[in-house]
């Protein structure tokens, strides 16, 4: 069950790359990177890395998609804007760097499943494992990053506002 799962993700993650790069409607190409997101959050979940899947959906699936929309929306391009869709050069340039790349990692990657797995630590990745961390061993630094958030917040209301 496992290995289809997988199977699963890896096609849906891969369909919707391929979907980003191919849309010529740059909300359909957001909507296949949400897809592609969520997909990727479901391979994390089957690695037992629960807080990276999670962050996944909240942080990318959530909040940068969100993000993307909103600046699609702000542009309100039409088909028009778009233009006719093009074959030149740097489109062949372009599949045989794809083409270059495959290869690359195929031969990279193929002979690494022949080792025998690393154990790990069972609570490797979950979010008490990482919270304690945080917490007991990088509090000071995540206050200092809370405080740059925040100001950097204020500045930009300060800034859209013009005046308070």
């Amino acid at each position: 069950m496992e290995s289809l799962l997988f199977w699963t993700f890896a096609v849906i993650t891969l369909a919707g790359g391929v979907g980003v790069v191919v849309a010529r409607n740059p909300v359909n190409g957001a909507m296949a990177l949400v897809g592609s997101f969520f997909s990727l959050a479901g391979l994390f979940l089957l690695l037992d890395a629960q807080l990276i899947a999670a962050l996944q959906v909240l942080v990318y699936a959530g909040a940068i998609m969100v993000l993307f929309l909103f600046v699609i929306m702000l542009l309100n391009l039409g088909p028009r804007d778009l233009g006719p869709p093009r074959f030149g050069v740097g489109k062949g340039i372009g599949v045989l760097a794809v083409a270059a790349t495959v290869t690359t990692l195929l031969k990279v990657v193929l002979p690494l499943g022949r080792g025998s797995p690393v154990p790990i630590n069972a609570s490797f990745g979950t979010v008490e494992s990482v919270g304690r961390v945080l917490y007991q061993q990088y509090a000071l630094p995540f206050e200092v990053v809370s405080l740059l958030l925040l100001t950097a917040i204020v500045a930009a209301v300060v800034v859209a506002k013009g005046r308070i």
